[in-house]
């Protein structure tokens, strides 16, 4: 284990008793398919949900928040307003937040709005590989997007987009890596059950989001919210019988994660 792994590591029961205390906001502008089970694993997790989407709102409710995530699932052009709008204040106030950028390199509208959304600065970025490939092409490296790619395949791509934008960048997958461009940190908890669910990356992009808002260290938070999402994940998925009962095991055990889970379970490298 690295420096930067075994840090991360270290502080992980550390933040999420932070979380649990200081039950931080965590301001989401997500997608219609993915609120609801979000918010309850934000409740679950000990963070403080919000769901608004209002180009009336977001510029107050920012200032208030712990962390931002905005998540390109369902967007339309009034989101999109939104989002720009929401992503402007959080960098100016100095609130931490954190892409989802569903579906880039796949659809050219939500292409042009993340590649608008960076010039915003983001704490971190969560996507899968293809994603992450494509995301990076736009940023200006001339990668393009394999829509097979693993994980793995992404790291090069998201070491260097991490550099350019200044943003960690999370590749999730079977192994989720997190990089600040430097350091790279492998997460290797989860399920193979957990993708057969809608929405577990947007889930755990926004359990991130709560991670960032009690860690100052974003490389160490980011990874930190993925591998509490996967010891979660496993646990629901020794007591599921499949994707549905899934989903409420792993609220119960987002809420009975401590101390002594994450020291066992708990598998950064």
């Amino acid at each position: 284990m690295d420096g930067a792994a075994a840090a991360a590591r270290a502080g992980l029961a550390r933040s999420l008793d932070a979380i649990r205390a200081g039950t931080p906001l965590v301001h989401n502008i997500t997608n219609i398919v993915v609120a609801n089970s979000t918010a309850n694993a934000l409740l679950a997790l000990g963070a403080s949900p919000a769901m608004a989407e209002s180009t009336d709102e977001v510029e107050e409710l920012v200032p208030a928040a712990g962390a931002l995530v905005i998540n390109l699932g369902t967007i339309s052009a009034t989101w999109a307003a939104a989002m720009r709008l929401a992503a402007c204040r959080a960098h100016a106030v100095g609130v931490p937040w954190v892409l989802d950028p569903v579906a880039v390199g796949v659809l050219a509208y939500r292409s042009r709005v993340a590649a608008d959304l960076l010039r915003h600065r983001p704490a971190a970025i969560r996507g899968n590989a293809s994603e992450i490939l494509s995301l990076a092409g736009m940023a200006g490296a001339g990668r393009g997007v394999d829509s097979t790619a693993q994980s793995a395949d992404a790291v090069d791509a998201a070491r260097w987009l991490a550099g350019e934008i200044g943003a960690v960048v999370a590749v999730t997958g079977a192994v989720d890596y997190v990089t600040d461009g430097a350091a790279v940190i492998e997460v290797h908890n989860g399920h193979p059950l957990m993708p057969r669910v809608t929405g577990m990356g947007c889930t755990a992009t926004a359990i991130v989001g709560a991670f960032l808002a009690v860690e100052r260290d974003r490389l160490a938070a980011t990874a930190q919210g993925l591998c509490a999402l996967g010891v979660a994940g496993e646990i629901a998925a020794e007591r599921a019988r499949g994707p549905g009962s899934l989903q409420v095991e792993l609220l119960d055990a987002l809420y009975a994660l401590d101390a002594g889970i994450l020291e066992t379970r708990a598998r950064l490298q």
